[in-house]
């Protein structure tokens, strides 16, 4: 099987109406914006896309749309992200219907699964679509990791081809190189660790604040790919303080608060999300301003 998933993937935000309905028309314009500022791929449904406060009705309609809107410009995965393995593949297999280009695998939700259970639900999610899988491993938030051991188990099924890496321990991503060469692509899946990521061989980066910053978030890749990493360290120092927002509880919120104040979407979440605080929209702000007030002029480094 074919991939070559590589570069700055945005995992999307799904922007909502004053009614908490879904705002389609301006998650469209989102996804065609970040498509022409020059992301490499978009990532529907994930995390950042409140893909559990999402009807699957709503979901379908989501990935019709976004499919859409993409028009095989870049690559479109999906999320799944679902309470169960049977409702995970039967989505899976929508989403196929629906002409994904792959799909980025999550744990069954609620439950927290053993590291044989996440297994055996990657294991038959894979074998009931012929799609490209990225098993989105992140221990932190979901309670179970897939070791390099569990990995080499599902190196067996053919179309789980990449895994995006958020353990938040770097040396996993030597550890999977080491034990399998190519075998995997890695995608960065921890913001404020990205640019170390790239540098030990992740050919890309999912993230959510590339949402607020797609040139920069796009430069800082470039330059990782070409070695340039004084340059990329530069830029990248520029870009932590906002990029740590990606790594907390509230993280949904604080990078849709950050789209909104850079006039790209609302800030508005489902429940049980509530808005930040004050105090807490006080601080996205800030560093939000401080970010534009310190903004590199990304033509010196002559990447076009």
């Amino acid at each position: 099987m074919k991939v070559n998933w590589q570069g700055v993937y945005p995992a999307v935000t799904t922007q909502f109406n004053n009614d908490d309905s879904i705002n389609f028309e301006t998650t469209a314009a989102m996804i065609d914006t970040l498509i022409k500022e020059g992301v490499h791929g978009i990532i529907v449904l994930g995390t950042v896309g409140e893909n559990c406060s999402l009807r699957s009705d709503e979901k379908r309609q989501v990935l019709a749309m976004a499919k859409e809107v993409v028009a095989g410009r870049v690559p479109l995965l999906s999320g799944v992200a679902e309470t169960t393995t049977q409702v995970a593949i039967e989505f899976a297999q929508d989403a196929e219907k629906l002409g994904i280009d792959g799909l980025m695998v999550l744990p069954g939700m609620v439950y927290r699964s053993s590291e044989r259970e996440a297994i055996d639900h990657y294991q038959k999610i894979a074998r009931a679509t012929a799609l490209p899988i990225m098993i989105y491993n992140n221990p932190v938030t979901y309670g179970v990791d897939v070791s390099i051991e569990g990995m080499r188990v599902l190196a067996e099924e053919a179309n789980i081809v990449s895994v995006k890496e958020a353990t938040e321990d770097t040396r996993r991503i030597t550890e999977l190189f080491s034990a399998f060469g190519d075998r995997y692509v890695v995608f960065g899946g921890v913001d404020d660790i990205a640019l170390e990521s790239m540098m030990l061989g992740a050919t890309g980066w999912i993230s959510g604040l590339t949402n607020v910053f797609p040139r920069e978030s796009v430069a800082i890749y470039k330059l990782a790919q070409q070695g340039r990493y004084e340059e990329a360290r530069e830029l990248w120092r520029w870009f932590l303080p906002l990029l740590r927002l990606d790594t907390i509880p509230t993280l949904v919120q604080c990078i849709k608060y950050a789209e909104q104040l850079a006039g790209r979407g609302s800030e508005r979440t489902r429940a049980p999300r509530l808005s930040l605080t004050a105090d807490e929209k006080a601080y996205v702000e800030r560093l939000y301003n401080e970010a534009l007030e310190n903004r590199i002029d990304l033509s010196k480094y002559n990447l076009d």
